[in-house]
């Protein structure tokens, strides 16, 4: 029995060496999840949430338009209407022109009208291109890059091919992106909840606890002594 025990407590010390650190990033990351208020991460505090629809007549006939339709979404870039058709191709739903893009003035705009009026711009750029970690993973380039002048160091990201508003980035959404790396333990895209190593290591944890459970049964005086009683 004595050597038995001590096999287990080995094991289990290991084995919390092993996945300790995990634990304890899935604790803080936890906690900060159930503390954190959801809405704040989207950005909703620096949005204006309740704007009034817009709403456009003489619009050009979409059987006026030279082009196959299979999906079309009617938006707003500054006052003036467009069709975004097929996820692909933005045309001005005045005139029917085919338009490869909007300008840096024309997603200033379209940003001023989605966030509070308080916030001061500080800088324009553009990207082509992200990796699996950038904050704007997944969404489509080129697209504008707005920054503000905030303590939660604000950006906007405006696609340039459809004028659309697409993500608003700020300090705690960054934090929260990276403990939410943390507790699913997906490296590359976050939200993998099927990968190999989140699997492992929940395994692990596992055995971890059921090493405990075995040691203080091992360890016990209590039930050392019910043992003894029983034989």
């Amino acid at each position: 029995m004595y050597k038995a025990k001590l096999k287990i407590r080995k094991a289990h010390r290991y084995l919390g060496l092993l996945i300790g650190v995990q634990f304890l990033a899935w604790t803080i990351s936890g906690l900060y999840f159930s503390w954190t208020d959801i809405d704040q991460i989207h950005g909703d505090p620096f949005l204006q949430l309740e704007k009034p629809p817009q709403s456009f007549t003489n619009l050009v006939g979409l059987d006026q338009l030279d082009i196959p339709i299979h999906q079309i979404e009617l938006v707003a870039i500054g006052s003036a209407p467009h069709y975004w058709i097929n996820d692909a191709l933005l045309v001005d739903a005045k005139t029917g022109r085919l338009r490869s893009g909007i300008s840096e003035e024309e997603a200033i705009a379209i940003a001023k009208e989605h966030l509070i009026p308080e916030l001061k711009m500080t800088s324009i750029t553009t990207i082509n291109s992200t990796d699996s970690h950038h904050e704007y993973r997944g969404g489509p380039l080129p697209a504008y890059v707005i920054s503000y002048d905030h303590p939660e160091a604000i950006k906007v990201y405006i696609a340039v091919k459809s004028g659309q508003f697409k993500k608003i980035r700020h300090r705690n959404w960054r934090w929260f992106d990276f403990l939410w790396m943390s507790h699913t333990m997906d490296y590359q895209g976050r939200d993998d909840f099927n990968n190999l190593l989140l699997r492992v290591f929940s395994l692990f944890g596992v055995l971890t606890v059921l090493s405990g459970f075995l040691l203080w049964g091992t360890s016990s005086p209590t039930l050392r002594k019910w043992r003894n009683k029983n034989h």
